[in-house]
């Protein structure tokens, strides 16, 4: 049985548009244009999957005539990975994407102040086993979703899944904005995937470019100027810093009313909280797109879309821009570039800057709100070079290296902010970061003592912050100062009694019999790891301070 399934195309600017498609056995059907802009045309479809496209008559003001252009459908839900084609299902006579049932829709998930994040890259964060060189897909990360339950980790951050040129792409020049990377599977083994972190507890966020698209995106194609700037919109932006053409958020078309940048964008972050079920995005150069006011549309827009479940706006802009944060500005978090930068130079023996340290480990001295959840900190990420990368550059190798990748995991998961890993970080992977290259994560390094012993130090600092509330709060005090030995130390605490003192060493030689003054004041203590319980004396400790070493101490007992 054949059902009527309508076909749209919005294009105000277009001299007329027909329909092409694989169920039209090569004639066109012309289509009919609304005083909105919209050309559009109905066809008898029985369920099935078809491909199709528009074949669009633009003038060109070049040569002061028409041409005719063959695009497809900027709101494609899917693309043929072999004719690069829309695609689209009409099941029981109507337009769907795909038939995933949701299993896992009213599982509960963690707050935002809770999350510990774990980025990566769909092909290279696991790959089949029978064939290494085979990039892996959606079903490729379930399978080892169960590996990030047990690191503890209960968000993930997924590189852009949206389809973009080139065999393997990290995804941040996309085409088309509703249709994921065919390569990675179906649509439905993205739902499922997303649906399969549910249920362990584990939210989504997915990394999302609203600053500018590949030239090959069908807007670009249909109507340039009315979608994009025609020009660089930062022209004093390095040319490296270029990613293709940019959406104009400023532009307004005063005839129909809208702003055709905000329209479809909006329409993009909609589809994708709602068909998709994700629970967060982070949004891509910022300091690009540059338009606060559309930025605060669109979060608004999911916050009456997302219903009860949490939701993580967070936002890359470099150089950080505090303001960018709610309740001034229109993000729930930002990544903390500053820690990354600072963090890579102290433990690398670059230098010891106190000040420098204690920027990043206080926010609200930077100017962010006072909140857990305003920074998302990072050792490393698909933009930074691995840490052992980073030491293997100044020729630290083997236990020294591994000692200080500790140093920073302690520091990151014991710093106000939410903690991000980079895919591999936590099991010392060392292979730069290289856009848009291949570096499947090495998992036979787990076969090595030292690779598997920094993992399980990650699972017990992951396990160390999910025990102490006082880790899930902004509170930060750093009582002991020592540039001279390169020694500091901090305690974080909540409310009700909860205390946590990290004292961390940057010095290059064992500091024996050290002594830490104005210690909290607590009866006893408990050393993290070792379970020794310590007791302090007129508010001081004495301990033995390793090279590159941090001991974590948790209160036992209220003063």
């Amino acid at each position: 049985m054949a059902y009527p399934i309508e076909f749209e195309l919005f294009a105000p600017n277009a001299v007329s548009v027909a329909l092409i498609g694989s169920f039209l056995d090569g004639s066109d059907r012309p289509m009919q244009k609304d005083d909105r802009g919209y050309f559009r045309t109905s066809i008898e479809l029985e369920d099935g999957t078809y491909q199709y496209q528009f074949r669009v008559q633009i003038q060109d003001d070049q040569s002061e005539g028409d041409r005719q252009i063959e695009i497809n459908d900027p709101y494609a839900k899917e693309i043929n990975p072999a004719t690069c084609v829309s695609v689209v299902r009409v099941h029981n006579g109507q337009r769907i994407v795909d038939t995933y049932q949701w299993q896992h829709g009213d599982r509960p998930l963690p707050a935002n102040h809770e999350l510990i994040i774990y980025e990566l890259l769909v092909p290279d964060f696991a790959h089949p086993q029978q064939d290494p060189d085979q990039k892996g897909s959606y079903q490729d990360v379930i399978d080892k979703l169960d590996y990030l339950h047990d690191l503890g980790i209960n968000a993930i951050e997924l590189m852009p899944v949206n389809e973009a040129p080139g065999a393997f792409s990290w995804g941040y020049t996309p085409s088309y904005f509703f249709a994921p990377d065919p390569t990675y599977g179906s649509t439905a083994d993205l739902k499922k995937l997303i649906d399969e972190c549910h249920a362990r507890g584990i939210r989504v966020i997915l990394d999302q470019l609203y600053n500018h698209s590949s030239e090959a995106n069908p807007l670009f194609k249909l109507d340039r100027t009315y979608w994009y700037y025609e020009g660089r919109h930062h022209p004093d932006a390095k040319p490296s810093d270029y990613w293709g053409p940019e959406f104009n958020y400023e532009y307004q078309d005063d005839r129909l009313g809208i702003r055709p940048a905000w329209q479809f964008m909006g329409d993009v972050v909609r589809y994708w909280v709602q068909q998709y079920h994700i629970d967060g995005i982070r949004y891509d150069a910022l300091k690009e797109l540059d338009n606060y006011d559309f930025l605060y549309w669109i979060t608004q827009e999911i916050d009456q879309i997302k219903g009860e479940k949490p939701f993580y706006n967070i936002g890359e802009y470099i150089p950080e821009q505090p303001g960018l944060v709610r309740p001034s500005g229109p993000m729930d978090s930002t990544w903390h570039d500053s820690f990354q930068y600072f963090m890579s130079r102290h433990l690398t023996g670059e230098t010891f800057e106190l000040d420098q340290l204690q920027e990043v480990l206080k926010p609200t001295e930077q100017g962010y709100p006072d909140s857990i959840a305003t920074v998302v900190n990072y050792l490393t990420s698909h933009d930074r070079d691995r840490t052992l990368k980073a030491l293997g550059d100044r020729g630290i190798f083997d236990d020294a290296a591994f000692q200080r990748a500790k140093l920073g995991a302690a520091i990151l998961m014991t710093a106000p902010g939410i903690p991000m890993i980079w895919m591999g970080e936590e099991f010392g992977m060392y292979t730069p970061s290289t856009p848009n290259q291949p570096h499947a994560l090495e998992w036979e390094l787990l076969k090595n003592d030292l690779n598997r012993d920094l993992l399980n130090y990650y699972k017990q600092l992951i396990a160390l912050r999910k025990q102490h509330p006082a880790l899930l709060t902004s509170n930060i005090d750093i009582f002991h100062e020592d540039p001279e030995n390169k020694v500091f130390a901090y305690v974080r605490w909540n409310n009700e009694g909860s205390q946590v003192v990290v004292i961390v060493s940057f010095a290059d030689r064992t500091l024996e019999g050290y002594q830490i003054h104005n210690f909290p004041a607590h009866e006893s203590w408990q050393m993290w790891g070792s379970g020794e319980e310590v007791r302090s004396h007129n508010n001081q400790i004495t301990l033995d301070l390793a090279p590159y070493e941090a001991h974590i101490l948790a209160s036992t007992s209220t003063s």
